[in-house]
């Protein structure tokens, strides 16, 4: 409650705007000061400023409540409460019903895990009819990276409920319900239009907020200095989190990931440890990784699901929800968006929670042995990199046939296009590319085995290593 707004309590107009001019935003602000600097920087009067501090005071402690009133208070605004249905049968059910309102959910993992797609089809399913399932409303998407893709919506929609979307007029319907907005930086968000945010989502029935990337956001704020990023961070989570309490809706926000430092791998003594060389050489080729943003932002947030691909396998997990133990289901992404592979969720323990995985293990000495005729090689520059691209398109040569993969885009799942070269340069086999599942979409092949194959027509062994 620290962090709750001065300007969304009952303070006289004239006064919420002097503390505002002095940029003190939140009850912490206010009440970490004495009455007597109070008074010296706002330039007013004693009296005043003791009812305001009392009016703050109040509102950032509110009175002990029993259980049972709570209850009641809960039963009372039963008609406010909801979800968000996901459409996977699985999380849904762990979530019980789905994106829950009046909280912040973070989906957070590497760069093209799908976590763009993810959130365009909870977009589509916010501004589906009720009578399919949705919440028959608008929906604020601030696509930050310009990844939003409105052919790549119509296509999940098509493909996922064909026979709402083949009805005349409805594909224009639902896209015009997204409203699509494209700031650059946190300072993009001033008060002002934080509050044109505020009275839009009120005025116009909007059921969803969505922010792809807070990462990005974050990243491209030019003040100097991590301490003055975390202040502006720090605000910007008491808003959305006030916002979300307020209007009671769903605010779904994506996160991108960073290395772990070393620091970080053991901070107690009863944490596993790297114990042999075995250990050591699986890391090497599994990466552990954390989400950005750090511990503040991590508490801030309700639910946090991890998209990750662990041992030539996408996986999401709910890593942190109050309604539910962490979980993991395999999934992957079709033309009709992310599919989960099995309801059944998996129960997790130990440090596999918190970390997350981009790459598949070597699993033994006969995949070692393979590694000599058929590379198993990563982009280079770095996860940054990785997250900032929107498209990656990988040019590789698998089982002595060149292949060009759509390996990280939101308008397309995974695909692969066998291709050769010739005098009028690049030109594919087929124009029907292959859906790729498994470690196949990150890794990327230089030569051929030794028993070298050419194309026949047969996709289905590229989804095999």
């Amino acid at each position: 409650m620290a962090n709750k707004l001065i300007g969304e309590m009952d303070l006289h107009k004239r006064i919420s705007n002097i503390f505002a001019a002095r940029n003190i935003i939140t009850a912490k602000d206010a009440l970490s000061m004495t009455e007597f600097e109070l008074m010296e920087l706002l330039d007013v009067g004693m009296k005043e400023i003791q009812s305001a501090v009392k009016l703050i005071s109040q509102a950032a402690s509110p009175p002990c409540l029993s259980a049972r009133s709570l209850l009641e208070q809960k039963v009372e605004k039963e008609y406010l409460s909801g979800h968000l249905p996901t459409h996977l049968k699985g999380l849904d059910s762990a979530l019980c019903g789905g994106i829950p309102f009046g909280v912040l959910t973070e989906l957070v993992g590497p760069p093209g895990i799908g976590k763009s797609q993810f959130c365009m089809k909870l977009a589509l399913s916010a501004s589906f009819p009720k009578a399919y399932g949705g919440l028959d409303g608008r929906v604020i998407y601030i696509d930050v990276e310009s990844k939003f893709s409105s052919r790549r919506v119509i296509e999940m929609g098509l493909k996922s409920f064909p026979e709402v979307f083949h009805l005349k007029g409805m594909a224009q319907e639902m896209a015009g319900r997204i409203l699509v907005l494209r700031p650059t930086s946190l300072s993009d968000f001033t008060q002002s239009s934080i509050q044109e945010l505020k009275e839009s989502i009120l005025k116009n029935q909007v059921k969803l907020l969505v922010i792809d990337s807070m990462t990005a956001l974050l990243s491209g704020e030019n003040k100097p200095g991590a301490q003055r990023q975390q202040h502006q961070l720090g605000w910007h989570i008491s808003f959305l989190k006030s916002l979300a309490e307020f209007a009671r809706i769903p605010i779904v926000v994506t996160n991108q990931v960073r290395s772990q430092n070393r620091d970080e791998t053991s901070q107690y003594s009863f944490q596993a440890k790297l114990k042999d060389g075995f250990q050591e050489h699986t890391r090497t080729y599994d990466s552990h990784l954390v989400a950005a943003l750090g511990i503040n932002w991590a508490h801030a947030v309700t639910i946090r699901l991890v998209l990750e691909s662990k041992s030539g396998q996408r996986i999401i997990k709910v890593a942190k929800s109050p309604m539910s133990p962490p979980l993991a289901f395999p999934f992957h992404i079709t033309s009709a968006g992310i599919s989960l592979l099995s309801d059944e969720g998996t129960e997790l323990k130990g440090p596999g929670i918190n970390n997350i995985h981009a790459r598949a293990k070597l699993k033994d000495r006969f995949q070692e042995h393979t590694r000599r005729y058929d590379s198993h090689l990563v982009a280079a520059l770095g996860i940054n990199w990785d997250h900032a691209v929107t498209i990656r398109l990988v040019l590789e040569a698998k089982s002595g046939q060149r292949i060009i993969k759509v390996a990280k885009s939101p308008m397309s799942p995974p695909l692969a296009f066998p291709f050769h070269i010739t005098s009028e340069g690049i030109s594919l086999f087929s124009d029907d590319g292959a859906e790729l599942k498994g470690p196949g979409i990150n890794n990327i092949h230089a030569r051929g085995h030794s028993d070298m194959i050419n194309f026949n027509g047969d996709c289905s062994q590229w989804n095999k290593d």
